[in-house]
């Protein structure tokens, strides 16, 4: 934050009565206060240190944004009285370059809050936004207002975005626009474009920033969401102005990904952290995948800092474990930060990929995509303009590969993104090095904290949707979204006059799996109905269900048994498959392949391994989800195994209708059970809970483990979020022992009408 005044001229008086070296005098904070705001310092007033001015939203710093401590102790930019430092109120790009319209009202300029509408002149249609709305980050909201005209050009006008000018106005195959910025803006985006066979223009939308304009997060998440269903690929477009890619994660690829962080002492420290944390999280999500990538990570200054060397990745020396460990414990220390050489990073980049081609082959480099992705400001002072590096490395990847005489495009095998971050990012340095087959791969960030989970929205999971217990991890207990429960079912059945609902999970995109004591005897499937929302409708019909043989509930009355529950399991078939998407996508189960793949369990693995990862302690973690009002909230469990069971069951001797003495007449070991308050306050079940999924999540992939089935005590109330009492537990069917049902209907490979699971050995 910044000091007070006084403390400014003291500071001052202090370096003219310094005598002897004793007192060290560098920069002095006179004339650096910001009327309406504040500043920092990276390394307070030593020399070095950089200072950056903040400034509310809809606010920038006005006239500099940073000063930097010289070594001769002054500041540079020097601060003038005649200009004093102040917040100004962001400014728009001026929208009135719109050809054949109007833009109204008319305006010298345009800042936050100012709203303009469009209208085009006779003859020619408007496309892109009627009006827009001048945002906090200097950007107009909705899209480029265009006033085209229907012609027998091959392409659609690609309009003059706000401050920027054209030049071209024919759009016939190979013809060129050409666009530059007016005043003091920066081009962010494709400079010139092309128009080709298929309708489409080559590169990117371009717009004009000024310096004080910013991506948001959600900007940076919907740029990469929109992205074309296939990654490392330039297809047609989804609309006429826009083209989008994103990284492809697939069962089959090889895909190595180098992640650079700038450290330098132009980065504040807390960027620094938000950039590492971004990492881990983007590493972390798509270990998720059954192919794993391979990675070089790396930190950088004058120096390149390696976290994780791709060789060593490559030859199984380093495990994915280590690689987030030596991210998240990454510190600068005593390393020197002072320089920075963007060049040597991309060298290094340069480097792996030349010792990865020499060890794979020609033949098999040609199927790797590579991926780089790096977090700086630019300004590299040391080492040259990276530009002819980056050259040499489209120039290896790409190949110019030719099949059958014609030279085929590469260029889908190579994706560089560049995160602007910092005070003052340098564009026009930094642009030119990301690719440009398509889509947004320069991003102008101001604010990185939410960059975590805007990565979960970059993976491209076309060729994987398929994949079990894959889902989205972010803002899991405050404001749970579909894409965090994907598996999730609501079941309900409505018999004798009488509506009941209980909870099930998706296990394949033709089955729901819940408790047989939520269809009760004689009740039909036209009297079942499933709440999955796939986009489809909601309800999904019921063709048949499937009830475990050995699930009786009156078997054990004489054994003073009321109510038996063993056994308790069923499947429901749907009409129609759901369509599988991130929303909507099946839970893992046990002893199949699948869960084994997202275990991790290379070779011919066994349902007993699966059993040990999940179930290995004697009092094991699990989650199930409790029913709050229309939605679902995570209620925390700890399963009692091994020389905990027996004190844990022995409470279901105190179930209402239960007069045996025996709890194992009541709970066989077919059953987990949960509850109480030692050594861990569980929560409880509570009434349309049943047959929900009791899971567990391993490395980003859900494993259902159990369903609820039935507890000893009701102390629910409206809120569903109960915790339990010192007596009170619930009992679980173990999913580990009704395996051959299970696998007698979704192993089941003697039917047409779904393609089954694929079931291990015990």
């Amino acid at each position: 934050m910044a000091f007070s005044v006084h403390w400014s001229w003291l500071a001052a008086l202090l370096c003219l009565l310094c005598m002897g070296g004793e007192v060290r005098c560098d920069c002095t904070e006179v004339n650096m206060q910001i009327e309406g705001g504040y500043y920092t310092l990276t390394r307070q007033l030593e020399r070095g240190s950089l200072l950056i001015y903040n400034c509310p939203e809809g606010y920038y710093p006005y006239p500099c944004l940073t000063r930097l401590c010289q070594h001769d102790d002054t500041w540079r930019p020097a601060p003038k009285r005649v200009r004093p430092q102040k917040c100004r109120i962001v400014e728009c790009p001026d929208p009135s370059v719109l050809q054949n319209g109007t833009v109204s009202p008319p305006q010298e300029k345009y800042f936050v809050g100012n709203e303009t509408t469009y209208e085009c002149f006779s003859g020619y249609t408007l496309r892109g936004s009627s009006t827009r709305i001048c945002l906090p980050n200097g950007k107009w909201s909705g899209s480029t207002t265009i006033c085209g005209r229907d012609s027998e050009d091959n392409c659609a006008d690609p309009g003059v975005p706000p401050g920027a000018s054209r030049e071209g106005n024919i759009f016939g195959i190979d013809d060129t626009v050409k666009y530059s910025c007016n005043d003091n803006l920066i081009l962010v985006g494709s400079s010139e474009r092309v128009c080709q066979e298929n309708g489409q223009w080559t590169g990117t939308e371009p717009a004009c920033y000024y310096k004080h304009t910013y991506d948001t997060p959600l900007e940076v998440s919907k740029a990469f969401s929109n992205a074309i269903k296939r990654s490392l690929t330039t297809l047609e477009p989804i609309d006429d102005t826009q083209e989008g890619r994103r990284i492809m994660i697939s069962r089959t690829s090889t895909v190595n990904i180098y992640i650079a962080v700038d450290i330098s002492e132009s980065i504040p420290e807390q960027q620094i952290r938000h950039s590492r944390a971004i990492v881990t999280r983007l590493i972390s999500w798509i270990s998720s995948f059954t192919t794993v990538p391979n990675y070089e990570i790396i930190f950088f200054a004058c120096e390149v800092f390696e976290a994780v060397n791709i060789l060593d990745f490559i030859d199984g020396e380093i495990r994915l474990n280590t690689v987030l460990s030596e991210v998240e414990n990454f510190k600068k220390d005593d390393r020197n930060t002072d320089g920075k050489d963007l060049n040597l990073v991309f060298k290094t980049f340069l480097e792996r990929m030349t010792l990865i081609k020499h060890r794979v082959g020609e033949e098999a480099f040609k199927e790797h995509h590579h991926v780089l992705i790096i977090f700086t400001d630019g300004g590299y002072n040391m080492g040259g303009s990276p530009a002819p590096t980056v050259a040499k490395i489209k120039n290896m990847v790409y190949m110019n590969h030719t099949i059958e005489g014609e030279t085929q495009p590469r260029e889908e095998y190579l994706d560089i993104f560049v995160f602007a971050i910092g005070a003052e990012p340098f564009d026009d340095d930094l642009q030119p090095l990301t690719t440009r087959t398509g889509g947004q791969h320069y991003f102008r960030m101001k604010d990185i904290t939410n960059l975590q989970d805007i990565f979960d929205d970059i993976i491209d999971e076309t060729e994987v949707l398929g994949l079990c217990g894959l889902h989205a991890e972010y803002n899991r207990r405050e404001g749970s979204t579909r894409r965090n429960y994907p598996w999730m079912a609501f079941v309900n059945v409505l018999f004798q006059g009488r509506q009941s609902k209980c909870l099930g999970s998706l296990v394949t995109p033709q089955f729901v799996l819940t408790a047989a004591h939520c269809l009760p005897f004689g009740v039909l499937p036209e009297q079942v109905t499933v709440d999955i929302d796939d986009g489809q409708g909601k309800l999904k019909r019921v063709k048949t269900f499937y009830i475990h043989p050995n699930y009786n509930v009156n078997a054990k009355v004489n054994e003073g048994v009321k109510e038996f529950y063993d056994y308790d399991v069923a499947l429901i078939q749907l009409n129609t498959g759901v369509q599988i998407s991130k929303e909507v996508r099946p839970i893992c189960i046990p002893c199949t392949q699948e869960t084994s793949d997202a275990l991790k369990l290379g070779g011919d693995s066994t349902c007993k391994q699966q059993e040990q990862i999940l179930l290995k302690d004697h009092l094991e973690r699990l989650t199930f989800l409790g029913r709050i009002r229309n939605w679902v909230q995570e209620k925390d469990v700890h399963a009692k195994l091994g020389d905990n069971r027996a004190g844990c069951i022995n409470h279901a001797l105190k179930a209402p209708g239960i007069t045996t003495l025996n709890p194992k007449d009541a709970v066989t070991d077919n059953f987990l059970c949960t509850g109480g308050l030692s050594p861990f306050r569980d929560h409880i079940a509570c009434p349309g809970e049943g047959g929900g999924a009791v899971f567990k999540n391993y490395e980003h992939r859900t494993v259902q483990v159990a369903l609820v089935s039935w507890g000893n005590k009701n102390l629910c109330n409206t809120t569903n979020m109960v915790e339990s009492d010192q007596t009170s537990r619930d009992f679980h069917i173990n999913l580990f022992r009704v395996v051959p049902f299970l696998k007698s209907i979704l192993g089941n490979d003697d039917q047409d009408d779904y393609a089954p699971l694929t079931f291990l050995r015990s």
